[in-house]
């Protein structure tokens, strides 16, 4: 996909058309044990089935599992994994300063089409040899990814370009749902939001369930996609995740939409007088 040698354009360049950063590109992962990587792993893979899993019940089952692993340990990595269990926890701690709280938009709201509201979260991505964490941003009615952006640390950039990509192509939606993540609350993501004219919605704290949709993005995503390779590099899982990442939009058949996919919705509803561009069709 990315050719060092290219008589006419630098890794640079290349990366920059691609939407890929540099750092990507070049990443080598190093400072994470084979052994941290393969519980890593195999965090990410039970809590997709028991995302209620905080760090006391997913230490239990590692050891169960015959791997000897302290809370501490596995604390640890599911920080650093982004992993939050779906439970409410009591609010005894302050947000951190410059974060507003909004509230949760979509409880009791009839969502029946395309950009009344968006969704982003981000997920984990293992490799061979370490991880890299992967933006999305999902039409809520149709379900169709509208950008995405891969990284290899959890700043809020990577989260700003998918976000930009979006209003670029497609116009801004009436309302934006995340999580709380500082991703989400950082000052550069809410003001492009604002000066878009967009509601800002939030989940509630330990509750993915508020933003179900995404997180079924990621399970479909994770066994049909990522846990059948094993990337080297972030080149490759750049070109894996977004062949499929297309496949989805337009051609895996979705049960909410009676098995048409969620790209052939989104066009088909979508108003013929509303702002963005047409989306370019990847091979």
């Amino acid at each position: 996909m990315i050719e060092p040698d290219h008589p006419s354009l630098s890794v640079g360049r290349q990366c920059a058309l691609l939407s890929i950063a540099r750092s990507s590109f070049y990443y080598a992962p190093k400072g994470k044990s084979d052994e941290n990587l393969m519980l890593m792993r195999l965090i990410d893979e039970q809590f997709l089935e028991t995302p209620f899993y905080g760090v006391r019940q997913m230490s239990w089952h590692l050891r169960n599992e015959g791997h000897l692993v302290n809370f501490k340990r596995v604390r640890r990595l599911m920080r650093l994994m982004g992993l939050t269990p779906t439970y409410q926890k009591p609010n005894t701690s302050k947000s951190a300063k410059g974060h507003k709280t909004y509230l949760f938009l979509l409880r009791a709201l009839r969502v029946d089409r395309p950009d009344q509201v968006w969704s982003a979260d981000i997920t984990y991505l293992p490799m061979r040899r370490g991880f890299l964490y992967l933006a999305a941003i999902m039409d809520w009615h149709t379900r169709k990814v509208l950008a995405w952006r891969i990284s290899n640390t959890l700043k809020a950039g990577f989260c700003v370009e998918a976000l930009n990509e979006a209003l670029h192509r497609f116009g801004p939606p009436q309302i934006m749902n995340t999580d709380q993540g500082s991703q989400f609350t950082a000052f550069a993501w809410i003001d492009i939001l604002k000066r878009a004219g967009v509601r800002v919605s939030m989940d509630g704290k330990g509750r993915c369930i508020d933003n179900i949709f995404i997180e079924r993005l990621w399970r479909s995503l994770k066994y049909e996609c990522v846990y059948l390779h094993a990337w080297e590099t972030g080149s490759q899982a750049k070109t894996d995740v977004g062949r499929w990442i297309h496949f989805y939009n337009h051609q895996r058949p979705h049960t909410a939409h009676g098995g048409r996919p969620p790209a052939m919705i989104y066009w088909r509803k979508r108003q013929p007088n509303q702002p963005g561009q047409q989306e370019l069709r990847v091979a």
